[in-house]
């Protein structure tokens, strides 16, 4: 069994299943392009790329509408589907009901980019296997986020026998935000965006892979020390970590509230569908009490 593990003196943060993004807007429904900055498609152009999906913008007079309108009852669905459609635009009907108002409409709606990129730019050099469309059904691809380095793994979808292989790695250095999108159904939805001004846009597993990792990106990065902790936040820890299996790895962070996040994961249990999960994930106040999540907190 093959599974990654950070070097000596480097600290694990998170590693969830993520991918690149799929647009969820009737007009861009099921798709996804790689693009540079004057909005051309670029994945013809990216190195050692193999050939994906092609896709189109549906548009609001697309040949299921007009095939629809042959029908005597059609016509009415015509109609219902056209306003439909024309709400779309905004987020507020449909598929995209349930996504809120986009944020980018032009990158959400009118179109869904999940790569902007200059020649040249980080964003390049991201690995294909992150692309569903592209990498076969068998496989997963994991993001790691260590105190020092952001990594690409990749993986079989085999609990037993993962095979981990490292595909993409660049320093936290390279890394200038993590931003959770949420016009995205499940609120999985994230946007990395490089120092250069190149960015991705990924979606995890579930939410708590987005979660986890765009937490694990924040700069500064607010780890505390348990000797640093009150004495009633330390008896908190204590009980906790009563609860688990001792090796692991216990990380504490102040979140911007003043309230403080404590998990606990094994690096060594990797499931392929979502990551390394947290076995402990508990919020509390200054004297250890359990806390209610505020904005940003988890």
């Amino acid at each position: 069994m093959t599974i990654w593990q950070p070097e000596p003196g480097e600290t694990l943060l998170a590693r969830r299943s993520v991918s690149f993004a799929t647009g969820e807007a009737t007009a861009v429904s099921g798709m996804r392009w790689f693009r540079d900055t004057e909005r051309r498609d670029i994945q013809n152009e990216l190195q050692d790329w193999p050939e994906g999906p092609h896709f189109a913008v549906r548009s609001k007079g697309d040949a299921r509408l007009r095939k629809a309108g042959k029908f005597g009852a059609g016509a009415l669905l015509v109609g219902v589907l056209g306003v439909l459609e024309s709400l779309a635009g905004s987020g507020s009907t449909g598929n995209v009901a349930r996504l809120g108002d986009p944020e980018e409409p032009e990158n959400e709606v009118e179109d869904f980019p999940v790569m902007w990129a200059a020649p040249g730019t980080l964003a390049r050099t991201l690995p294909w296997q992150l692309d569903p469309g592209r990498r076969p059904d068998t496989d997963r691809t994991h993001m790691v986020v260590t105190d020092k380095r952001v990594l690409v793994l990749g993986l079989l979808d085999n609990e037993e026998d993962p095979q981990d292989e490292v595909l993409w790695e660049t320093k936290r250095s390279t890394i200038a935000a993590a931003r959770r999108m949420k016009f995205s159904r499940n609120k999985t939805h994230f946007k990395m965006v490089f120092t250069d001004g190149s960015w991705c846009r990924l979606e995890g597993q579930n939410q708590n892979c987005r979660n986890d990792i765009t937490r694990a990106l924040e700069d500064p990065l607010l780890l505390v020390d348990s000797d640093d902790l009150t004495q009633g936040q330390q008896e908190t820890v204590r009980k906790l970590l009563q609860t688990v299996e001792p090796g692991g790895n216990l990380l504490i962070s102040r979140r911007p509230s003043g309230n403080f996040y404590v998990t606990y994961h094994h690096s060594d249990r990797v499931a392929p569908f979502h990551g390394i999960g947290n076995e402990i994930f508990h919020l509390m106040g200054p004297n250890g009490e359990p806390m209610k999540p505020q904005e940003g907190d988890i």
